[in-house]
């Protein structure tokens, strides 16, 4: 047995016995002399294993600050968010217990962590989906939308149930207004086809809501579901239809046909920055009315950016996570 594996099982056999303060103490001297010789390897594996053992018997301090530990270890020896090194991180991170503060700091200095080794500059998209997932279980959804916008090809179907689940609570006439908070984001973050998919299952789910009308209207080159008592769900439906062929003078059109059910909603900065994302219409400068609008919708969580991969090609905005 390895010094490494000796020095493990005897701090999982204090933690066994309860004498978790001690066990947490003896596991940070240790990594820190490891972290000091730059024996990057070891460090990590003290860290995960005390980390994963305090947090199994309910100690969500003493195990998240190893969590924030390893980070650091991960971040001095410049290690990248890999299968091997992500599978690590998420999986101390659904081990915590629900209500431990230190939670939501282990969340973001991962993200920060990968997007500054790896190559998305908002965040490695799969640190972000289970996160989002985690936050959505939770019913924590301010924070399970930040996460998921910036997700996998999974996240819209976990930010459509949770925006459906949050609406049922409400009048059935909001629905619009469950639907943009997973539509206009996507749009934010250049990812046109999460945001089909977040519409499809989120319009999905209203069919069991027979008293809301839908007709469904077929083209040459499109299919739409309509809902004569909710205009605003049917604009979100005809702006993607816009972003997807590109054409400004639809796009120009539909909030003017639209202007006066778009004067009861927030929806005017985010509209403002779509229409100089995908159609070219130029806006006036004042400040970043995309992070404005990210900021105001997910009550001062902004999301940094957009969702794409590090060194893109400019032009039209990068989808986030699906590849």
């Amino acid at each position: 047995m390895s010094k490494i594996q000796k020095t493990t099982q005897r701090q999982q056999e204090k933690i066994a016995e309860g004498q978790f303060y001690e066990a947490h103490q003896q596991l940070r001297v240790i990594a820190a002399r490891y972290t000091k010789a730059s024996n990057w390897a070891a460090a990590t594996d003290i860290l995960f294993s005390g980390a994963q053992s305090l947090l199994q018997a309910g100690q969500g301090g003493s195990g998240g600050d190893l969590c924030i530990f390893l980070l650091d270890v991960f971040n001095k020896g410049e290690v990248k968010p890999d299968a091997a090194s992500k599978g690590k991180l998420l999986s101390l991170l659904r081990a915590f217990p629900k209500d431990e503060p230190t939670r939501k700091k282990f969340v973001n200095e991962m993200v920060a962590w990968s997007a500054k080794w790896g190559e998305y500059p908002a965040g490695d998209p799969e640190i972000h989906h289970v996160a989002g997932s985690l936050y959505a279980e939770d019913l924590e959804p301010y924070d399970a939308e930040r996460h998921l916008i910036l997700g996998t090809k999974d996240s819209p179907e976990t930010l459509a149930s949770l925006e459906y689940a949050w609406y049922t609570a409400d009048d059935s006439h909001t629905a619009p207004l469950y639907a943009a908070r997973g539509i206009l984001p996507y749009l934010l973050a250049g990812n046109l086809r999460a945001a089909n998919k977040f519409l499809l299952l989120f319009t999905s789910q209203l069919g069991s809501k027979p008293q809301l009308g839908v007709q469904e209207v077929s083209t040459s080159s499109a299919d739409l579901r309509v809902y004569p008592s909710l205009p605003l769900l049917n604009f979100l439906g005809l702006l993607l239809l816009a972003v997807e062929r590109g054409e400004a003078g639809l796009f120009r059109q539909l909030k003017s046909h639209y202007a006066s059910h778009l004067k009861d909603v927030n929806w005017g900065d985010a509209l403002d920055q779509i229409g100089e994302m995908y159609f070219g219409i130029r806006m006036p400068r004042q400040g970043n009315p995309m992070m404005d609008m990210l900021g105001n919708m997910f009550m001062g969580g902004g999301l940094g950016g957009g969702g794409g991969k590090k060194g893109g090609k400019s032009g039209a905005p990068a989808a986030a996570g699906l590849d």
